[in-house]
């Protein structure tokens, strides 16, 4: 099977597109038409074979989740989907392989009403690249540079599960648990972008982002863009069934240092408390205010008795020592 054969056979699709979506795949570029008055929100996350996942994942997991995360960036900023392209580099021309990634992409794609709308294929070593096109109306767009002092501190979901399903998976002496709990949580998270959405338009609420390096990792990113700290408050944090037989340090590794949560980490006015409560009800998505912002830079986590809890890692880098 050729180049363009794949391309027809697999990424190709009859159905008529979204009015967004001038001109999709087939030709040399995508033309999209945003709504009037809108900005365009782009993103691109690359998943690569033995650095984000395992050799031999199941592919129709990978086409849902080279996908999902980047739905989840547009979620952070409160933007709908308009398309996406996709790079894809393949070792071989697996004709099995290739038809159930692309049952797991376009599954997402379509329960998002976001069209493939062009990309690439070369031969090469495992690499998916997706490049997803949203929108927003401007001064509605959630960013990280916009938290306050005095903000309270919001979680959407529950993080650490996906963590612990790689360590399950890996082995790992103090992992405790069945994998099948937690697996779905790691290979086919969930982008909150009804979520995302719902916030962007609530009053109050001022800075967002997706947590996939870890929570106490990616707060750094709004505490650095916006100038300010924040408290966490260890015992407020959501625990799922799976992390209860964990002990105390390795499930707040798992909640605050674990990856590939993908939920939304936000920060509101306390004024706007009931009203974020109301957005996470209307959305179906849990949310659970886990601490504050504060004017004081840095990072501090918190147990019942307001004392310090150490920290053993901060999250995910791609490029720290091994």
């Amino acid at each position: 099977m050729g180049e363009f054969e794949l391309i027809a056979r697999h990424f190709t699709r009859p159905a008529p597109a979204p009015e967004a979506v001038v001109l999709g795949v087939g030709d040399d570029c995508a033309l999209l038409r945003p709504t009037p008055g809108h900005l365009l929100a782009i993103s691109t996350d690359m998943l690569v074979e033995g650095r984000h996942f395992f050799a031999g994942a199941e592919p129709e997991a990978l086409g849902h989740k080279a996908l999902a995360v980047n739905l989840s960036d547009l979620a952070a900023m409160g933007a709908r989907p308009l398309g996406f392209t996709l790079a894809l580099a393949l070792p071989a021309a697996d004709e099995a392989w290739l038809a159930a990634f692309a049952r797991g992409l376009f599954a997402l794609a379509d329960a998002h009403a976001c069209p493939l709308v062009g990309g690439d294929t070369t031969r090469g070593p495992l690499n998916l690249c997706i490049t997803v096109f949203g929108e927003r109306r401007p001064g509605q767009a959630l960013r990280r540079d916009a938290a306050r002092a005095g903000d309270e501190l919001w979680l959407s979901g529950r993080t650490g599960e996906a963590r612990l399903a790689l360590a399950l998976r890996r082995g790992e002496a103090w992992a405790r648990g069945e994998p099948a709990a937690v697996a779905d949580r790691m290979d086919r998270p969930t982008p909150r972008l009804a979520l995302g959405q719902a916030l962007a338009a609530t009053p109050g609420v001022h800075a967002a982002l997706d947590v996939s390096d870890g929570l106490a990792g990616d707060i750094g990113h709004i505490l650095k863009a916006s100038g300010v700290g924040a408290e966490i408050e260890a015992d407020a944090l959501p625990v799922a069934p799976a992390l209860l037989a964990l002990d105390r340090p390795h499930r707040l590794d798992c909640l605050l240092a674990g990856g590939d949560d993908y939920e939304l980490l936000f920060t509101a006015d306390p004024a706007a408390h009931a009203a974020v409560r109301a957005a996470g009800a209307q959305t179906g998505v849990a949310v659970t205010r886990i601490g504050r912002i504060t004017a004081a830079p840095g990072l501090r986590v918190l147990d019942a008795q307001r004392q310090a809890v150490p920290l053993r890692t901060r999250g995910f880098d791609h490029f720290a020592a091994d």
